[in-house]
């Protein structure tokens, strides 16, 4: 780089208000008490976040019933599924997949939802519910976020459903493979 340009000054301050500004990003995600929640660049997790083991389990009481899978879309802006449905009894008991921090309890469109943010960075997003928590509550894995609210997910075929959805930054991935017994197959080093 040719520092004698005009335009050095210009790149090393760019270069340095960007690095200034996601320091903020970061140290704003400490103080509020989710330091594994910081993304690294292009929605990844951040190496702290990506060194702590989560163990999810099914957001309802076994067993469960996948009535509609995972499928997302092609292209992030198109329709697809973003999550899985499990079938359930209107009034079921919901609970958090895996502990963390409640970030969300509300209403999106008409539908009672809870965002519960886990220690790994992800997020699970639970529908249709009334809540039974609010934000900011610290939950452990299994504890009541909320009951189901009907059959208020789209008129899942197959009955009253529970919508769970997680999300790496901005990027949805596959609850189903979270689950013990159902995400892929790692080979270990013996001994």
């Amino acid at each position: 780089m040719d520092t004698s340009s005009p335009a050095a000054p210009r790149a090393r301050s760019r270069t340095a208000g960007h690095a200034l500004r996601r320091g903020a990003v970061l140290a704003l995600a400490v103080a509020l008490g989710a330091p594994s929640a910081a993304a690294a660049p292009h929605g990844g997790l951040a190496p702290s976040a990506r060194d702590v083991t989560v163990t999810y389990r099914l957001p309802l009481d076994p067993p469960a019933h996948l009535l509609r899978p995972f499928d997302p879309p092609p292209r992030p802006w198109l329709a697809g599924h973003r999550g899985v449905d499990v079938a359930a009894t209107a009034g079921a008991t919901v609970v958090s997949p895996a502990a963390g921090v409640v970030t969300f309890a509300g209403d999106v469109a008409g539908r009672g939802v809870v965002t519960v943010l886990h220690a790994d960075g992800r997020r699970s997003s639970l529908e249709p519910l009334t809540a039974t928590v609010h934000e900011g509550a610290q939950v452990i894995a299994g504890a009541t976020l909320g009951t189901l609210a009907g059959d208020a997910h789209g008129g899942t075929p197959g009955g009253p459903a529970l919508h769970w959805g997680v999300r790496v930054g901005d990027r949805y991935v596959d609850p189903w493979l979270l689950l013990p017994g159902t995400g892929p197959i790692v080979l270990l080093p013996a001994g």
